[in-house]
Protein backbone atom coordinates (compact mmCIF):
# COMPACT_ATOMS: atom_id res chain seq x y z
CA UNK A 1 0.00 0.00 0.00
CA UNK A 2 1.38 3.40 -1.01
CA UNK A 3 0.59 6.87 0.34
CA UNK A 4 -0.28 8.11 -3.14
CA UNK A 5 -2.90 5.37 -3.42
CA UNK A 6 -4.49 6.60 -0.19
CA UNK A 7 -4.40 10.18 -1.46
CA UNK A 8 -5.91 9.22 -4.83
CA UNK A 9 -8.64 7.24 -3.09
CA UNK A 10 -9.43 10.11 -0.69
CA UNK A 11 -9.67 12.57 -3.58
CA UNK A 12 -11.87 10.22 -5.57
CA UNK A 13 -14.09 9.72 -2.52
CA UNK A 14 -14.58 13.49 -2.32
CA UNK A 15 -15.26 13.98 -6.04
CA UNK A 16 -17.03 10.68 -6.82
CA UNK A 17 -15.91 11.33 -10.40
CA UNK A 18 -12.75 9.86 -11.93
CA UNK A 19 -12.19 12.76 -14.33
CA UNK A 20 -12.41 15.48 -11.68
CA UNK A 21 -10.31 13.48 -9.21
CA UNK A 22 -7.60 12.88 -11.82
CA UNK A 23 -7.55 16.59 -12.67
CA UNK A 24 -7.09 17.50 -8.99
CA UNK A 25 -4.20 15.07 -8.68
CA UNK A 26 -2.69 16.16 -12.04
CA UNK A 27 -2.56 12.63 -13.45
CA UNK A 28 -4.41 10.94 -16.28
CA UNK A 29 -7.71 9.25 -15.43
CA UNK A 30 -6.49 5.77 -16.34
CA UNK A 31 -3.53 6.04 -13.95
CA UNK A 32 -5.79 7.07 -11.07
CA UNK A 33 -8.17 4.21 -11.81
CA UNK A 34 -5.28 1.69 -11.90
CA UNK A 35 -3.89 2.87 -8.56
CA UNK A 36 -7.28 2.62 -6.85
CA UNK A 37 -7.76 -0.87 -8.29
CA UNK A 38 -4.34 -1.89 -6.95
CA UNK A 39 -5.32 -0.58 -3.54
CA UNK A 40 -8.51 -2.66 -3.61
CA UNK A 41 -6.53 -5.76 -4.62
CA UNK A 42 -4.04 -5.13 -1.80
CA UNK A 43 -6.87 -4.86 0.72
CA UNK A 44 -8.96 -7.63 -0.78
CA UNK A 45 -11.96 -5.32 -0.39
CA UNK A 46 -14.11 -3.43 -2.89
CA UNK A 47 -14.01 0.24 -1.89
CA UNK A 48 -16.09 1.69 -4.73
CA UNK A 49 -19.11 0.80 -6.79
CA UNK A 50 -18.58 1.87 -10.40
CA UNK A 51 -20.83 2.19 -13.39
CA UNK A 52 -20.67 4.20 -16.61
CA UNK A 53 -22.25 7.27 -15.01
CA UNK A 54 -21.93 6.60 -11.29
CA UNK A 55 -19.25 6.22 -8.62
CA UNK A 56 -20.17 5.53 -4.99
CA UNK A 57 -18.41 4.36 -1.84
CA UNK A 58 -19.18 0.91 -0.53
CA UNK A 59 -19.74 0.49 3.21
CA UNK A 60 -16.15 -0.74 3.51
CA UNK A 61 -14.96 2.21 1.44
CA UNK A 62 -16.68 4.73 3.73
CA UNK A 63 -15.01 3.23 6.80
CA UNK A 64 -11.64 2.99 5.09
CA UNK A 65 -11.87 6.65 4.03
CA UNK A 66 -11.97 7.79 7.66
CA UNK A 67 -8.77 5.90 8.46
CA UNK A 68 -7.06 6.91 5.21
CA UNK A 69 -7.65 10.60 5.94
CA UNK A 70 -6.18 10.19 9.40
CA UNK A 71 -3.08 8.51 7.95
CA UNK A 72 -2.57 11.31 5.43
CA UNK A 73 -3.04 13.95 8.13
CA UNK A 74 -0.48 12.21 10.36
CA UNK A 75 2.05 12.10 7.51
CA UNK A 76 1.61 15.83 6.84
CA UNK A 77 1.95 16.57 10.54
CA UNK A 78 5.09 14.43 10.83
CA UNK A 79 6.69 16.27 7.91
CA UNK A 80 5.86 19.65 9.46
CA UNK A 81 7.27 18.64 12.85
CA UNK A 82 10.46 17.35 11.24
CA UNK A 83 10.99 20.61 9.39
CA UNK A 84 10.35 22.74 12.47
CA UNK A 85 12.81 20.66 14.49
CA UNK A 86 15.66 21.84 12.30
CA UNK A 87 15.29 25.33 13.81
CA UNK A 88 17.83 27.94 12.74
CA UNK A 89 19.46 25.55 10.28
CA UNK A 90 16.20 25.00 8.43
CA UNK A 91 16.25 24.28 4.73
CA UNK A 92 13.63 25.31 2.20
CA UNK A 93 13.01 23.72 -1.17
CA UNK A 94 11.76 26.39 -3.55
CA UNK A 95 10.39 25.68 -7.00
CA UNK A 96 11.33 27.94 -9.91
CA UNK A 97 10.01 27.83 -13.47
CA UNK A 98 13.15 28.68 -15.42
CA UNK A 99 16.43 30.27 -14.41
CA UNK A 100 15.75 33.06 -16.91
CA UNK A 101 12.94 34.61 -14.83
CA UNK A 102 13.98 37.15 -12.22
CA UNK A 103 11.03 37.33 -9.77
CA UNK A 104 11.82 34.47 -7.41
CA UNK A 105 15.60 35.10 -7.35
CA UNK A 106 14.92 38.68 -6.24
CA UNK A 107 12.55 37.51 -3.51
CA UNK A 108 14.95 34.83 -2.28
CA UNK A 109 17.80 37.35 -2.17
CA UNK A 110 15.85 39.39 0.38
CA UNK A 111 14.83 36.31 2.37
CA UNK A 112 18.44 35.16 2.52
CA UNK A 113 19.50 38.58 3.83
CA UNK A 114 16.96 38.28 6.66
CA UNK A 115 17.77 34.65 7.44
CA UNK A 116 21.47 34.12 6.60
CA UNK A 117 21.50 30.66 8.21
CA UNK A 118 18.58 29.46 6.09
CA UNK A 119 19.59 26.94 3.43
CA UNK A 120 17.56 27.42 0.25
CA UNK A 121 17.46 24.76 -2.44
CA UNK A 122 16.12 26.03 -5.79
CA UNK A 123 14.45 23.31 -7.85
CA UNK A 124 13.68 24.00 -11.51
CA UNK A 125 10.32 22.33 -12.15
CA UNK A 126 7.17 23.04 -14.14
CA UNK A 127 4.06 24.39 -12.45
CA UNK A 128 1.96 21.16 -12.61
CA UNK A 129 4.78 19.25 -10.91
CA UNK A 130 5.19 22.07 -8.39
CA UNK A 131 1.55 21.59 -7.38
CA UNK A 132 2.15 17.88 -6.83
CA UNK A 133 5.40 18.37 -4.93
CA UNK A 134 3.87 21.04 -2.71
CA UNK A 135 1.00 18.72 -1.79
CA UNK A 136 3.43 15.84 -1.20
CA UNK A 137 5.74 17.96 0.96
CA UNK A 138 8.68 17.70 -1.43
CA UNK A 139 8.54 21.47 -2.08
CA UNK A 140 7.89 24.23 0.44
CA UNK A 141 7.31 27.17 -1.92
CA UNK A 142 6.63 27.49 -5.63
CA UNK A 143 5.93 30.16 -8.21
CA UNK A 144 3.57 30.28 -11.17
CA UNK A 145 0.09 31.08 -12.38
CA UNK A 146 -2.27 29.96 -9.64
CA UNK A 147 -5.41 29.54 -11.77
CA UNK A 148 -5.12 25.73 -11.84
CA UNK A 149 -3.81 25.21 -8.30
CA UNK A 150 -5.47 22.42 -6.29
CA UNK A 151 -7.50 23.42 -3.19
CA UNK A 152 -4.72 22.55 -0.72
CA UNK A 153 -2.22 24.89 -2.39
CA UNK A 154 -2.45 28.51 -1.21
CA UNK A 155 -1.28 31.44 -3.33
CA UNK A 156 -0.51 35.14 -3.26
CA UNK A 157 -0.51 37.18 -6.49
CA UNK A 158 2.49 39.50 -6.37
CA UNK A 159 3.23 40.46 -9.99
CA UNK A 160 1.38 41.21 -13.19
CA UNK A 161 4.13 40.84 -15.75
CA UNK A 162 3.77 42.57 -19.16
CA UNK A 163 3.72 40.00 -21.92
CA UNK A 164 5.84 40.53 -24.98
CA UNK A 165 7.37 38.59 -27.83
CA UNK A 166 10.92 37.58 -28.73
CA UNK A 167 11.85 38.33 -32.35
CA UNK A 168 15.14 37.93 -34.23
CA UNK A 169 17.28 40.87 -35.28
CA UNK A 170 16.28 42.04 -38.76
CA UNK A 171 12.68 40.89 -38.39
CA UNK A 172 9.96 43.12 -39.86
CA UNK A 173 8.75 43.86 -36.30
CA UNK A 174 12.17 44.96 -35.07
CA UNK A 175 11.55 48.68 -35.64
CA UNK A 176 8.24 48.69 -33.76
CA UNK A 177 8.06 49.93 -30.17
CA UNK A 178 5.14 47.58 -29.47
CA UNK A 179 3.48 44.81 -31.46
CA UNK A 180 -0.32 44.37 -31.78
CA UNK A 181 -1.23 40.77 -30.98
CA UNK A 182 -3.24 40.42 -34.22
CA UNK A 183 -0.04 40.84 -36.28
CA UNK A 184 1.22 37.53 -34.86
CA UNK A 185 -1.43 35.68 -36.85
CA UNK A 186 0.96 35.33 -39.79
CA UNK A 187 3.88 34.13 -37.65
CA UNK A 188 4.68 30.64 -36.33
CA UNK A 189 4.52 30.83 -32.53
CA UNK A 190 6.60 28.55 -30.35
CA UNK A 191 4.90 27.12 -27.25
CA UNK A 192 6.50 25.69 -24.14
CA UNK A 193 6.66 21.95 -23.49
CA UNK A 194 3.05 21.17 -22.56
CA UNK A 195 3.94 18.97 -19.59
CA UNK A 196 6.09 21.77 -18.16
CA UNK A 197 3.91 24.84 -18.71
CA UNK A 198 0.33 24.09 -19.81
CA UNK A 199 -0.92 27.16 -17.96
CA UNK A 200 1.43 29.48 -19.89
CA UNK A 201 0.52 27.90 -23.23
CA UNK A 202 -3.16 28.31 -22.37
CA UNK A 203 -2.59 31.97 -21.49
CA UNK A 204 -0.81 32.63 -24.81
CA UNK A 205 -3.46 30.88 -26.90
CA UNK A 206 -6.32 32.67 -25.08
CA UNK A 207 -4.60 36.02 -25.72
CA UNK A 208 -4.40 35.25 -29.45
CA UNK A 209 -8.03 34.18 -29.58
CA UNK A 210 -9.03 37.41 -27.86
CA UNK A 211 -7.32 39.19 -30.76
CA UNK A 212 -9.41 37.18 -33.24
CA UNK A 213 -7.21 34.30 -34.37
CA UNK A 214 -5.87 30.91 -33.39
CA UNK A 215 -2.07 30.94 -33.52
CA UNK A 216 -0.08 28.90 -36.02
CA UNK A 217 1.93 26.78 -33.61
CA UNK A 218 5.55 25.92 -34.43
CA UNK A 219 5.88 22.14 -34.41
CA UNK A 220 8.91 21.93 -32.12
CA UNK A 221 8.93 22.54 -28.36
CA UNK A 222 11.51 23.67 -25.83
CA UNK A 223 12.01 23.34 -22.08
CA UNK A 224 13.86 26.60 -21.40
CA UNK A 225 13.82 30.27 -22.39
CA UNK A 226 17.37 30.08 -23.71
CA UNK A 227 16.50 27.16 -25.98
CA UNK A 228 13.52 29.17 -27.23
CA UNK A 229 15.76 32.18 -27.89
CA UNK A 230 18.04 30.01 -30.04
CA UNK A 231 15.12 29.01 -32.28
CA UNK A 232 13.93 32.61 -32.48
CA UNK A 233 17.44 33.84 -33.35
CA UNK A 234 17.51 31.32 -36.21
CA UNK A 235 14.32 32.88 -37.60
CA UNK A 236 12.27 29.71 -37.17
CA UNK A 237 9.53 31.16 -34.95
CA UNK A 238 8.54 33.85 -32.45
CA UNK A 239 8.05 33.25 -28.74
CA UNK A 240 5.82 35.08 -26.25
CA UNK A 241 7.47 35.75 -22.88
CA UNK A 242 6.85 38.09 -19.92
CA UNK A 243 9.18 41.02 -19.28
CA UNK A 244 10.72 39.36 -16.21
CA UNK A 245 12.62 37.05 -18.52
CA UNK A 246 16.32 37.93 -18.67
CA UNK A 247 16.76 40.47 -21.47
CA UNK A 248 20.26 39.33 -22.49
CA UNK A 249 19.24 36.60 -24.93
CA UNK A 250 21.70 36.71 -27.87
CA UNK A 251 20.23 37.28 -31.30
CA UNK A 252 16.78 38.31 -30.10
CA UNK A 253 14.78 41.46 -29.32
CA UNK A 254 11.89 41.67 -26.84
CA UNK A 255 8.92 43.87 -27.70
CA UNK A 256 5.75 44.37 -25.59
CA UNK A 257 2.44 43.15 -26.99
CA UNK A 258 -0.60 45.41 -27.28
CA UNK A 259 -4.24 45.20 -28.42
CA UNK A 260 -4.74 43.53 -26.01
CA UNK A 261 -2.04 44.42 -23.54
CA UNK A 262 -1.65 41.32 -21.39
CA UNK A 263 -0.06 40.75 -18.02
CA UNK A 264 1.03 37.32 -16.88
CA UNK A 265 0.03 36.70 -13.23
CA UNK A 266 2.85 35.41 -11.01
CA UNK A 267 1.90 34.02 -7.61
CA UNK A 268 3.85 32.57 -4.73
CA UNK A 269 2.54 29.06 -4.01
CA UNK A 270 2.70 27.08 -0.78
CA UNK A 271 0.91 24.31 1.06
CA UNK A 272 -2.27 25.60 2.71
CA UNK A 273 -1.44 23.89 6.01
CA UNK A 274 2.18 25.12 6.16
CA UNK A 275 2.42 27.96 8.66
CA UNK A 276 6.21 27.89 9.11
CA UNK A 277 8.07 31.16 9.70
CA UNK A 278 10.31 30.75 6.67
CA UNK A 279 7.45 30.17 4.25
CA UNK A 280 5.73 33.19 5.77
CA UNK A 281 8.96 35.15 5.26
CA UNK A 282 8.99 34.37 1.53
CA UNK A 283 5.35 35.38 1.17
CA UNK A 284 6.02 38.54 3.18
CA UNK A 285 9.05 39.45 1.07
CA UNK A 286 7.04 38.89 -2.11
CA UNK A 287 4.32 41.19 -0.77
CA UNK A 288 6.79 43.91 0.24
CA UNK A 289 8.73 43.73 -3.02
CA UNK A 290 5.51 43.83 -5.03
CA UNK A 291 4.50 47.05 -3.28
CA UNK A 292 7.96 48.62 -3.47
CA UNK A 293 8.51 47.88 -7.16
CA UNK A 294 4.91 48.45 -8.25
CA UNK A 295 4.58 44.96 -9.70
CA UNK A 296 0.78 45.08 -9.46
CA UNK A 297 0.40 48.68 -10.64
CA UNK A 298 -0.56 48.04 -14.24
CA UNK A 299 -3.02 49.65 -16.63
CA UNK A 300 -5.76 48.01 -18.65
CA UNK A 301 -7.68 44.84 -17.91
CA UNK A 302 -5.85 42.66 -15.36
CA UNK A 303 -4.97 39.14 -16.44
CA UNK A 304 -6.37 36.12 -14.64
Amino acid sequence: MELRQLRYFATLAEELHFGRAAAREHIVQSALSQQVQRLERELGVRLLERSTHHVALTAAGALFLVEARQILAHVDRAATIARRAVGASAALRVGIIDASYDSMPQILHEVQARYPALVIHQVEVGVPEQYQQLVDGRLDVGIGRAALAPPDVASFLFRRDPLGVLIPHGHRFADLDAIPVATLAQEPLLLAEEAQAPEFNQFTIEMCRTAGFTPAVYEGTVESIRAAADLVAQGRCLYCVPSSCIAALPGTIWRPLTEPTSYYPWSVLWRETDDSDHVAAIVGCARAMSQRLGWLAVTGQPAG
